[in-house]
């Protein structure tokens, strides 16, 4: 695509990713883990291209106090967070804060997990290649937490894929992966939605419709095998 493109919307997004992804189609040790909310149907266009399990990694953005959209961090389920130390300088953000403001998201976190999941466990990450997936990388704060948190539970290889990104958040984020795709890379970026004809959100329902189809799609793949182990 070239930058003067739009992209219809998420579901798009993901074929079109798809495309540049069909090395991984069909291979067992390979899991779309997708961002919600809005890389969700991103990453299900994916899973559903390829063959492969689609999982969700949850990440909040740790917003400065009183102005909440500005991200000082981000901190995923399993409590493994990343940190903008210019920012907490610049705004003398504590340790203190830092600590009650992820507390306070890791129940919002545990909450969506429960919501989102069911009675269905995470999918094992160790040893496999991870395509993490979201609708756009804007500062790329959530994304660096998403890589650290897929390192941590042992990965052997990580893959980023998104169908639009920021140009500064693309340079933070390829040293930290071993592969970047993405469809588009505007300067000046603006943000994520400005490249979207449909940029709606994404609902909780739309989320876990997505995950319960994946999932018994994966289940019909694969009959009798555990993906989850």
């Amino acid at each position: 695509m070239h930058e003067t493109e739009r992209i219809k919307d998420r579901t798009e997004g993901g074929a079109k990713l798809a495309e540049r992804l069909g090395a991984y189609a069909r291979r067992p040790d390979v899991i779309v883990l997708a961002l919600p909310r809005g890389g969700v149907p991103v990453g299900f266009a994916i899973a559903q291209a390829l063959d492969v399990p689609l999982d969700v990694l949850l990440v909040r953005k740790l917003g400065v106090p009183g102005n909440e959209e500005f991200a000082m961090g981000a901190i995923t389920s399993d409590g493994v967070y990343v940190l903008q130390s210019d920012v907490l300088r610049n705004f003398d953000i504590s340790a203190k804060i830092v600590e009650a403001t992820a507390q306070r998201k890791l129940k919002e976190l545990a909450q969506r997990e429960k919501l989102y999941r069911a009675d269905r466990p995470a999918l094992q990450l160790e040893g496999r290649t991870a395509i993490i997936v979201d609708d756009g990388l804007a500062t790329g704060s959530t994304m660096l937490a998403a890589i650290k948190a897929v390192r941590k539970a042992g990965a052997a290889r990580l893959v980023i894929a998104v169908p639009v990104a920021a140009p500064d958040a693309i340079r933070q984020i390829e040293s930290q992966v071993d592969e970047t795709i993405f469809l588009m890379a505007p300067e000046p970026f603006y943000a994520v939605g400005m490249w979207y004809d449909d940029f709606g959100q994404t609902s909780d329902d739309e989320v876990v419709a997505f995950l319960d189809k994946a999932a018994k799609r994966q289940a019909q793949i694969k009959p009798g095998k555990d993906i989850s182990a």
